[in-house]
C-alpha cells in the first residue's frame, strides 16, 4: 500500500519523451514508487480524444495504470473526464509540455486535481531551429542538397548568378515578430550574425537589448527577412496575411517555427507564386499533418518545409522530465507549484 510520504506516481511517457527519462528524474527529487507506461506518439499519431485535443488515443490504458496513483506525469496521456472520474486518487497531474492541452482542466478542478505544466523546455531547441530554416531559406541549402546528392547534377551553380545567389545574414535587417522565450533567443544568434535586428511585441516596452522595437507595419516595411515567434490567440491568429505580407520589400523570405495559423497560408502561397516573396521556411501549418492538397507542395523549390520539428532534440525530453520532476518533488514537500493552472 502506497502512503503519502511515498506516492505512487506513473510515468506516462512517449518514444521521445521516455518514461524512464521521468523516473529518473522523479526519483531524483522525491521518495516515490514509479509505475512506468509506455504511450504510442511519435510512433501514432496524436489527435483529439474525447474532449482533449493533442493526446495519444490510451485513455483506457492509462486508467489502468492509474490504478492507486497519486500522481501523473505525462506528455499525450489523454486527461479527460472519464480518466479523472476514474481514479478518484489521482491528485497531481503535471503535463511535459508548455500547455496541458491534453487536460480537460474544468474537469481536473471539479475532481479537486491540480495540473502542471513545462514551460521553457523547447525554447532553446525552437531558436537554433528557426535559425536553420532561416539560414536554408537563404542560402537555398535543401534544394542544392536536392539537385546534387539526388539528382547528381552540379547545376546548383546557377546559385552563384548574381540573380540567383542567396543573402547573407550580416547586415541584413531582420524582423521578429514576437520577443519571448523563443524569440530573444533567436535575437541574441542573430545578432551574433551580424544582422540588423528589430523586434514587434506588443507586450514589451522600453529598450530590448539594445534592439530596436517597432510597431508591426514599420518592421514589416523595413524587414528582408521576418520570423514568428508570437502566441497563437484569437487576437494573433492570421496575424501575418495578404495585407502584412504585401508590406515587405520585394524578395523578402518568411520563417515560420512558432504555430501555423499566425500566418495565412494562402496569402503567403500568392506572395510567392506572383515573386513577391522570395522564399519560406515553415515548420508549423495550419492543418497538420500537411494535407496532401495544398498548395505549399507546388512551391517546393522556394520552400523549405519541415513537419514540425522545432522541439525534437534530446535535450528537450531532459529538460521536459526534470521541470515536471521538480513539480512533483514541490507536492510531495507541500511547497508551492510553480507551474500550476488548477
Amino acid at each position: 500500500m502506497t502512503s503519502m510520504n511515498r506516492p505512487l506516481v506513473v510515468a506516462a511517457g512517449d518514444h521521445f519523451v521516455l518514461p524512464s527519462l521521468i523516473a529518473s528524474a522523479v526519483e531524483s527529487q522525491c521518495l516515490c514508487e514509479v509505475r512506468e507506461l509506455t504511450l504510442g506518439w511519435p510512433l501514432e499519431p496524436f489527435g483529439s480524444v474525447a474532449e482533449v485535443s493533442e493526446a495519444s488515443d490510451a485513455e483506457d490504458e492509462l486508467i489502468g495504470a492509474l490504478a492507486g496513483a497519486r500522481v501523473l506525469v505525462t506528455q499525450m496521456g489523454p486527461v479527460t473526464e472519464r480518466v479523472l472520474a476514474a481514479c478518484p486518487e489521482l491528485r497531481l497531474v503535471v503535463v511535459c509540455r508548455g500547455g496541458p492541452v491534453n487536460v480537460n482542466l474544468a474537469a481536473a478542478k471539479r475532481h479537486d486535481v491540480r495540473v502542471c505544466f513545462a514551460p521553457g523546455r523547447n525554447a532553446a531547441a525552437t531558436a537554433e531551429f528557426t535559425v536553420g530554416l532561416l539560414l536554408a531559406a537563404l542560402r537555398r541549402i535543401p534544394q542544392a542538397h536536392e539537385l546534387l546528392a539526388r539528382r547528381g547534377s552540379w547545376a546548383g551553380s546557377a546559385y552563384y548568378t548574381y540573380e540567383h545567389s542567396g543573402l547573407e545574414l550580416e547586415d541584413l535587417p531582420v524582423g521578429l515578430v514576437g520577443y519571448g522565450a523563443v524569440g530573444s533567443r533567436v535575437a541574441r544568434v542573430l545578432c551574433a550574425f551580424g544582422a540588423r535586428v528589430m523586434v514587434y511585441d506588443p507586450y514589451v516596452r522600453g529598450e530590448v537589448h539594445g534592439l530596436r522595437l517597432s510597431s508591426l507595419d514599420e518592421l514589416l516595411g523595413r524587414s528582408r527577412v521576418i520570423t514568428l515567434h508570437a502566441r497563437l490567440t484569437a487576437e494573433t491568429r492570421g496575424l501575418i496575411g495578404a495585407r502584412e505580407l504585401g508590406l515587405l520589400p520585394p524578395g523578402a523570405v518568411v520563417v515560420n517555427a512558432a504555430r501555423g495559423p499566425l500566418l495565412d497560408e494562402d496569402a503567403l502561397c500568392d506572395a510567392l507564386e506572383g515573386g513577391r516573396l522570395a522564399a519560406a521556411a515553415l515548420d508549423t501549418y495550419v492543418r497538420e499533418p500537411l494535407p496532401a492538397d495544398s498548395r505549399l507542395h507546388a512551391l517546393a523549390d522556394r520552400l523549405v518545409l519541415t513537419p514540425h520539428l522545432g522541439g525534437a532534440s534530446r535535450a528537450v525530453a531532459e529538460k521536459a522530465a526534470r521541470i515536471a520532476a521538480a513539480e512533483v518533488g514541490r507536492w510531495v514537500r507541500g511547497e508551492p507549484l510553480a507551474h500550476c493552472l488548477t
